[in-house]
């Protein structure tokens, strides 16, 4: 992580120390939420539409930060805390982030797309960190505030920094890629994941591609070749950087095949190069082809990469097999959208061995105009040979349940709106050597339903 003396912190910021004495003073990281700062971490208080940081100032030296920013706009407080004086705190840490970046001189593997991207992440950084000192996004730390701690959470001798880039709206990206900006950009896809936020699907696609805008000059761009939009987009792009492409259909440079599925993983070609990656789901078929892309052209050789991806740390939430002693859970609840749901239900019908499948479905949100019908086709393509029980969670969850309602007997369908209910019912249901899926949207936390059902 960052360690520098407040006089290097106020320069690189173009700051001013409101003590001059306070100048040699060390801070060791950054953290910008008094629940969880350590000791001799720089406090910067950033304000968000609902609360302000500068309020916890008294917190943050109480608990040992060596150091704060401090919005010169406000007036300064009464603190023993040696504070730097800033223009804006929020873009203070996205300018300390940006200047360490240059100063620790990683090359910047930048991650974005509408699914998949964190699959992606972490399969690269599996695979780079057998040759380099590696860093990458950890959790979900990839927007205005994630994306530069993710930064200045990195050592000063680290090689290599894989970077998720988030979005909520159109200007996101690029400003992402002013504060590190990458050497190589992948786009997974562009989907109407964000409709709400963005409004239509060129939007969206406009967003992704603020990547390739910001990818440094002579960079690489790996991009799913087999979306035509984004496909079209690429090629119009006038930059001068090499371009390759990953996916299933031929005109692709990195041809990924799907070849058969187990409990721990999937097997997958790519090109002629036969692979196995211990992360379930056929669709990491194509995340694991773009990382194949990258790590390729940094010169890794096929049994190289077959080596490192054995050690793929997932980041959890994500098709997560948790194995209880009568049951199994397939633990994807960080996020859900018809594409991502899609794909979960095809990874539970690829897996083989359970006497009983059931599946628990919570709310889509932000799927735009259409959710209701989303909600009710999805309930309509679940396979009745494939599933055995259908829970649902939340008022929308109710239209998987109408949906499936075409396939399935009512007595194979629960819906609840509150989640203990759904969890006494759930017991009740479960047979022996039963695997179970949880898929909903982040706010929902469908997560809870293994701590309660392992009660």
């Amino acid at each position: 992580m960052i360690k520098r003396k407040l006089k290097e912190v106020a320069n690189m910021l173009k700051g001013e120390i409101v003590e001059d004495k306070y100048e040699y003073i060390e801070i060791e990281g950054v953290s910008i939420d008094t629940r969880t700062i350590n000791e001799n971490q720089l406090f910067v208080p950033v304000v968000g539409e609902n609360n302000d940081g500068h309020k916890y100032i008294e917190m943050a030296s109480d608990k040992g930060a060596s150091a704060a920013l401090w919005d010169k706009k406000n007036p300064i407080p009464e603190t023993d805390i040696p504070l730097i004086l800033v223009e804006d705190t929020t873009k203070g840490l996205q300018n300390l982030a940006k200047e360490y970046n240059k100063q620790i001189g990683a090359r910047v593997i930048g991650v974005t797309g509408s699914n998949g991207k964190t699959s992606t992440k972490d399969i690269i950084e599996s695979i780079l960190k057998s040759k380099y000192k590696t860093h990458k996004t950890h959790g979900n730390l990839n927007n205005e505030y994630g994306l530069p701690l993710t930064v200045l959470f990195a050592d000063d001798d680290t090689e290599m920094l894989v970077l998720e880039m988030g979005m909520s709206g159109l200007g996101d990206i690029r400003m992402l890629c002013d504060i590190a900006p990458p050497d190589i950009a992948v786009i997974t896809n562009s989907t109407d994941v964000h409709i709400n936020d963005l409004g239509s699907v060129e939007n969206i696609l406009k967003a992704k591609m603020e990547i390739a805008e910001g990818l440094k000059e002579c960079g690489l761009l790996v991009y799913l070749g087999d979306s035509f939009p984004l496909k079209k987009a690429v090629e119009n792009l006038d930059r001068n950087i090499k371009k390759i492409s990953f996916g299933e259909e031929s005109h692709n440079n990195y041809v990924t095949q799907f070849e058969s599925a187990e409990n721990m993983g999937i097997n997958f070609k790519v090109g002629d190069n036969k692979y196995f990656l211990p992360m379930l789901g056929r669709y990491n078929i194509f995340n694991a082809g773009a990382a194949v892309g990258v790590v390729e052209y940094l010169g890794f050789r096929p049994d190289e990469i077959q080596e490192a991806i054995l050690e793929v740390n997932a980041t959890g939430l994500r098709n997560e097999l948790i194995k209880g002693e009568n049951f199994h859970i397939l633990n994807d609840a960080y996020k859900s959208n018809p594409i991502s749901l899609r794909f979960a239900l095809q990874t539970l019908y690829d897996l083989e061995g359970y006497s009983q499948k059931i599946i628990v479905l919570g709310d889509m949100f932000g799927t735009g105009d259409n959710e209701v019908e989303n909600h009710i086709t999805i309930g309509e393509e679940i396979d009745p040979n494939q599933v055995d029980m259908v829970f649902t969670l939340g008022k929308l969850g109710e239209y998987f349940a109408k949906g499936a309602e075409k396939n399935f007997s009512k007595d194979k369908i629960h819906s609840f709106k509150d989640l203990d209910r759904l969890v006494d019912d759930l017991r009740l249901n479960i047979k022996k050597n039963s695997i179970i899926l949880l898929k909903g949207s982040r706010i929902l936390r469908m997560e809870r339903i293994i701590d309660k059902i392992f009660e």
